[in-house]
């Protein structure tokens, strides 16, 4: 990827952003960002993953099934390096997933599209808040290098800037209000997050689903599990 023509591709989106049609919804606008990606960054496919309200990320877009696939296993197992790299806030790859070890589930529940090889997520972020990830993968083995983590790294800020646009024309419905929700909470989940790191001996991305599944089980916001954690040191499933 040279750096002009990144420059250069940044700018056309970040100016289209700018001059968007009001009428235009943030889901066509991620869908193009995704599908520009593509072809910006020469990878089999790309999708986007932004935050629900219970703080797990879901598949927003996707250049194809393959990737559609990608972030519905990360949703439905909370793991993968998308799931990572929201979590830790700093880009997360694999070279192979065939010989991952690092995630188990989610790599079983991958199995079934032969194009998921070489996968690269980065966090994308509100301010300093991530808020979901943007992920590009290849069909084949590839050893991911710090110049593509960093040029990804800033076609993400395309993404955030498509939501900041979005959230202050409150054009975003029930995904702007996800996101407020996540930005609203964010501290306080990173504290739950480090309150359970140290009582339980786990590590982040752990403790961070340790948080999820409490939620999810309860029928609640992440959030709403948080605080009373740091405040009691109980989660609803311990009473």
């Amino acid at each position: 990827m040279e750096p002009q023509a990144l420059s250069a591709s940044l700018r056309r989106l970040v100016a289209q952003e700018r001059h968007t049609n009001p009428d235009r919804t943030l889901l066509v606008g991620l869908q193009e960002i995704v599908d520009a990606c593509v072809d910006l960054f020469r990878v089999t496919g790309s999708g986007i993953m932004l935050a629900d309200e219970v703080n797990v990320i879901r598949y927003v877009a996707a250049s194809d099934g393959q990737g559609r696939g990608l972030e519905r296993a990360e949703a439905d197992t909370m793991q993968g390096p998308c799931t990572d790299a929201f979590v830790h806030g700093r880009p997360i790859d694999s070279p192979d997933l065939k010989t991952e070890t690092r995630w188990p589930t989610f790599r079983a529940a991958v199995a079934g599209f032969p194009e998921l090889r070489a996968v690269l997520g980065v966090p994308v972020k509100l301010g300093a808040a991530p808020v979901g990830t943007l992920d590009v993968f290849h069909e084949r083995p590839h050893e991911w290098t710090d110049v593509e983590r960093d040029a990804l790294t800033r076609y993400s800020e395309v993404v955030g800037a498509n939501l900041t646009s979005a959230l202050a024309a409150h054009s975003a419905g029930e995904q702007a209000a996800q996101l407020q929700y996540a930005l609203d909470y964010r501290v306080v989940i990173e504290r739950g997050v480090g309150y359970l790191m140290a009582r339980d001996h786990l590590d982040a991305s752990a403790a961070f689903n340790v948080l999820r599944t409490a939620a999810r089980s309860s029928r609640t916001k992440i959030g709403q599990v948080a605080k009373p954690l740091l405040s009691t040191g109980d989660l609803p499933t311990d009473r």
